[in-house]
């Protein structure tokens, strides 16, 4: 596609194909689609995408078909991103891209599975899903003769690592106490600077934002439909209250599965308009001329009203409270806790029970380096689980009566 076909449509300060840093391995473009519109399509035929079908958001995969996934929330974070982006004149692709890879790097079992990994692999550098995505995009997926990982644009590449935010502070600023990069982006900025002390670019900003709205809105659906809480205790919260109310009174009698996702469903709404809305008055203060102006900026030029931020904030203790710590959420949590625990320490007493295809690339000599690199190799095996395949791995591994 032309450079003027995307010129045309996008505002100045969105990121323009012509105008990207490329890939690290060279390689001819596409005819029939933008650079961005190949890392999106990267992402989505990925092993890695198809497998977040079976990696849990809140609930373990068996507790029902109807709750979301990590795959189902990715689409539906890609589906608010192009959302905005389109609106707000931005590249539709990129942030898709973003959106659609910012939890490739998530473990089985959501935020349980990443918390016990990140014990296991303390000794050897800790365990991040967002370190994890970078070397699932750049190393571990292996699917091209000429390189390992997808060979993303810089831009993709940026959008992922930095979609919260700078990761260092400004060039001169002591670093905080305690601030220790995650090793894979460590080791990768030694080969691509991805400016991490700047913000990223406002295709990422839209993505992250829409990773908030969408598992805001989407918790309170799932946690109504598992009776974790009820209708009545969301509709005391600021933000949900006004809504529940206002749907009730628009449609009484209304059954309770349709009052729900129509709460759900404004409330998404008022979340993004509220972001535009917020985001055009930062962009007319601002006045950015450029994709660089953007990443220069002191602050995110996407961003909630401070009203919105405020009214969120119960609504985010709720879930943590009423949700993330439920009894039977953490029972379920607790279990998988203790089956992401043991198989790191069984693969990392006995990598010969590894695949064999894990084995060949394993140290085993048994000192320091080795056993770093052993660390990191198992703590790649564990993550690339679905919730499934870890459960019926354990199975497999410390029950006597399944065959291996």
């Amino acid at each position: 596609m032309t450079a003027d076909f995307f010129h045309d449509r996008l505002a100045p300060y969105g990121c323009n194909p012509a105008d990207t840093r490329g890939r690290l391995a060279a390689e001819p473009e596409s005819p029939t689609r933008s650079c961005y519109q190949r890392d999106r399509d990267r992402i989505v035929h990925s092993g890695a995408f198809r497998r977040l079908k079976h990696k849990t958001q809140v609930f373990v995969y068996h507790e029902g078909d109807y709750y979301r996934t990590r795959l189902t929330h990715s689409l539906e974070v890609a589906q608010i991103a192009r959302s905005i982006s389109r609106t707000l004149g931005l590249n539709e692709d990129l942030a898709e891209a973003v959106a659609l890879a910012h939890d490739l790097g998530h473990t089985p079992f959501g935020h349980a599975g990443e918390e016990a990994l990140n014990v296991c692999m303390e000794p050897f550098g800790g365990f991040a899903h967002n370190d994890q995505t970078l070397r699932i995009l750049t190393r571990l997926e292996r699917r091209y003769a000429e390189f390992d990982g997808l060979n993303l644009t810089w831009e993709a590449l940026e959008g992922v690592v930095k979609h919260n935010g700078p990761l260092l502070p400004p060039p001169g600023s002591p670093l905080p106490p305690g601030l220790r990069l995650p090793t894979t982006i460590a080791g990768f900025q030694d080969v691509w600077d991805l400016e991490l002390h700047t913000n990223p670019g406002a295709e990422a900003q839209v993505a992250a934002l829409a990773d908030d709205i969408a598992y805001n809105n989407h918790d309170i659906d799932d946690g109504l439909r598992a009776g974790l809480f009820g209708v009545d205790e969301v509709a005391e919260l600021p933000l949900v209250g006004p809504i529940v109310r206002d749907v009730a009174d628009r449609y009484p009698g209304l059954d309770r599965s349709r009052l729900i996702h129509e709460t759900v469903r404004r409330m998404i709404n008022a979340m993004v308009v509220d972001l535009m809305t917020e985001t055009r008055r930062r962009l007319a203060e601002h006045r950015p001329g450029s994709a660089a102006e953007v990443r220069a900026l002191p602050l995110p030029v996407v961003c909630f009203s401070d009203a919105m931020l405020e009214a969120q904030r119960p609504l985010r203790a709720f879930l943590r409270q009423r949700m993330y710590r439920h009894y039977r959420v953490n029972r379920e949590m607790s279990k998988c806790k203790r089956v992401v625990h043991a198989l790191f320490q069984l693969f990392m007493d006995e990598p010969n029970t590894l695949p064999t295809e894990w084995q060949r690339d394993i140290a085993t000599g048994g000192g320091d380096t080795d056993l770093v690199v052993r660390a990191r190799h198992v703590a790649d095996y564990i993550a690339g689980m679905t919730d499934r395949y870890a459960l019926a791995e354990h199975d497999r591994l410390f029950d006597l009566h399944v065959k291996t």
